[in-house]
């Protein structure tokens, strides 16, 4: 990829002098001219100690005579006395280093500029920062690094620099490096009560995964927290399945999750979630998804994954309310009320299904934490936030993280 920068790229630059080539008169008055400076900048005057050597220097930036001009910086420097002179003589330089393509004297010059005690911070790692651009995208990544750290150093909460020095780690092969330059970028920029880019948040989040780190997960629910969308979801929960291997019922939920926050677009979801809810016994959930999945012409009949779901789902009984209502009267434990509860809650009927996980966690001896998670998912769903909320707090353990996931969707739904 290519860096550009906000501020300006150093190819913009211009000089900030404009010198006479004349030398003061035989008269004696002081007619040395003084350096013409940017817009909206003082005038310079050089020293008169230094004027004829920065004069010789001008003169040969002038004339593009390249390969004289760093003996004439060297002689001008060595006969500097204030920041002006400095100023002038690292602006010198810089004209002749951008005309020249020589981004080691443009290196050169700009700590010039930076030492010379003329400019403040700010302008310093504005330079600095067109440096490392320039560098990056001539493969000079080592000598890019240099000169943005000199920029963060210069102005450290600028958010753009430190993105800049997250690609060129990421370039310099530095992985876990670069994604913490771009974290510090997310910070920086919520810092001061701005929201930083999603594609921020979307790049962190690809080097992580790309890189098997473990921040992967955190930076998913950061992107949903800022960016709660389809995509940001569907990434998200597919990141935390990749890395984290839920079992099926883990699955089933982490996929309901997708259907409630409308990331359910993928026919592979589509075929894992008819699977999962199948395999957990709930065959009107497992034929819903796909009937869904059929209206919105993402599910194919012909394949032979869906083919064979197809098939298996016509041959399981269907349950209706008044089986669901039997099953309910002869339920003796804990476990079995939960159970019958997936099934509403798999028909949609999410209060009759909360009812239920309440009626199996007071019964006892059923596994808390999912009989609270699926409690959560109810009241979720049936509206009652509060109560969710309660209910995904209680569930500690394997099924802990797919809770949080449940309660970041309370969060961001407003």
């Amino acid at each position: 990829m290519k860096l550009t920068t906000a501020a300006f790229g150093l190819g913009a630059l211009t000089v900030a002098t404009s010198l006479s080539a004349q030398m003061p008169s035989r008269t004696g008055q002081d007619e040395r001219p003084q350096a013409v400076s940017e817009a909206k900048e003082p005038q310079l005057k050089p020293s008169g100690g230094a004027l004829k050597a920065i004069v010789d220097l001008q003169n040969a930036v002038n004339a593009s005579d390249y390969a004289n001009v760093p003996a004439k910086v060297a002689a001008a420097r060595a006969v500097a006395k204030t920041k002006e002179d400095r100023y002038i003589i690292a602006q010198l330089h810089l004209k002749a280093a951008l005309a020249a393509k020589d981004n080691a004297g443009m290196a050169a010059a700009i700590d010039a500029v930076a030492s010379s005690g003329y400019v403040d911070s700010a302008k310093s790692a504005q330079l600095y920062q067109s440096l490392g651009a320039t560098l990056y995208n001539a493969k000079q990544f080592d000598q890019a690094s240099a000169a943005l750290e000199k920029a963060i150093a210069a102005n450290p909460n600028d958010s753009e620099t430190l993105i800049m020095l997250g690609e060129t780690r990421n370039a310099q092969g530095r992985k876990a490096e670069a994604v913490a330059q771009l974290q510090r970028a997310i910070q920086v920029t919520a810092a001061a009560g701005q929201k930083p880019r999603e594609e921020v948040y979307k790049r962190a989040l690809g080097l992580a995964y790309d890189g098997k780190l473990p921040v992967s997960g955190e930076l998913a629910r950061q992107w949903v927290t800022a960016y709660p969308g389809p995509e940001s979801w569907r990434n998200a929960i597919a990141i935390y399945r990749n890395t984290t291997k839920p079992d099926v019922e883990g699955t089933l939920d982490l996929l309901r999750l997708m259907q409630t926050t409308g990331a359910l677009n993928d026919g592979a979801d589509y075929s894992l979630f008819a699977s999962a809810a199948a395999e957990q016994g709930n065959y009107v959930e497992a034929q819903s998804v796909l009937d869904a999945g059929l209206a919105a012409r993402i599910v194919d009949p012909t394949r032979p994954d869906f083919r064979d779901i197809i098939t298996g789902l016509k041959a399981k009984p269907k349950l209706t309310d008044a089986d669901l209502a039997e099953a309910v009267k002869v339920a003796q434990t804990g476990t079995a009320m939960v159970r019958v509860g997936d099934r509403y809650f798999g028909l949609g009927q999410y209060d009759k299904a909360a009812d239920l996980y309440r009626k199996g966690i007071a019964k006892g001896g059923v596994d808390a934490n999912v009989a609270n998670l699926h409690l959560g998912m109810a009241l979720a769903r049936s509206g009652d936030k509060a109560g969710a909320t309660a209910a995904f707090n209680a569930v500690s353990g394997p099924r802990a993280d797919i809770a949080k996931y449940w309660l970041l969707y309370l969060q961001t739904k407003g």
